[in-house]
């Protein structure tokens, strides 16, 4: 599991340039894949949701442009990342540990987590603090980096490990925050295995879909 104070400190360094660096090392299918997920949290219809580890606002902001009429909040660890997308236009947030939201249980009808959950201490223990702001029949949706199957895994993992950390020290002027990207991702459980996690965690309904060859995948489960 990545350790929470470099995480802090990595995000931290490259707020400022973490949106471009994003698009550029997924040759810009981030926003594909937001996109994909939106059309599902449209079919939820929620009066409100929580977009956790929100970062510089990317999932939020697109959700308030899709879908005006659902209340978006969005909140991180990371004050920096926050910093950004208040000036992007996201100005409902909070400064918060996923693991230990300063919120009362079953407040949230939708709760989503983009690119932010692998990077957390403990996966459970964040799934499980996720469910218990849900409301009953309320809806969580992970999008985040899997690991491809088949011939695309090799190259895929020469890749995560020896280009895209490269890339992302010329665009974010800091070499080393990328640098256990391709582990955490590794790491990660994906497909059957993370459905597995959800039902553990007390979840019901969940599913997996990969997206670009399973270079990503978005996961969805009802509290």
């Amino acid at each position: 599991m990545p350790d929470p104070k470099y995480v802090h400190a990595a995000f931290s360094s490259i707020a400022a340039k973490y949106v471009t660096a994003n698009h550029v090392l997924s040759l810009g299918a981030d926003i594909a894949w937001r996109e994909r997920a939106i059309k599902l949290i449209a079919e939820w219809a929620p009066r409100n949701l929580l977009d956790i580890a929100t970062g510089t606002g990317d999932l939020a902001l697109a959700v308030k442009k899709a879908l005006p009429e659902v209340a978006v909040q969005g909140t991180d660890f990371c004050r920096p990342m926050l910093d950004i997308a208040i000036k992007r236009g996201l100005t409902d947030v909070f400064e918060a540990d996923a693991m230990n939201l300063p919120l009362p249980d079953a407040c949230f009808e939708a709760v989503t987590v983009a690119f932010g959950l692998r990077n957390m201490a403990d996966y459970s223990k964040a799934l499980c603090e996720f469910r218990r702001i849900l409301k009953p029949g309320g809806h969580l949706l992970v999008l985040d980096f899997s690991m491809p199957e088949g011939l695309l895994a090799v190259p895929y993992r020469f890749y995560l490990h020896h280009i895209l950390p490269r890339i992302a020290g010329v665009l974010t002027g800091n070499s080393g925050a990328y640098d256990y990207l391709g582990d955490s991702i590794e790491q990660f459980p994906r497909g059957e295995a993370f459905k597995d996690l959800l039902t553990q965690c007390g979840y019901t309904m969940p599913t997996a879909l990969p997206l670009l060859c399973g270079i990503a995948s978005i996961y969805t489960a009802e509290a």
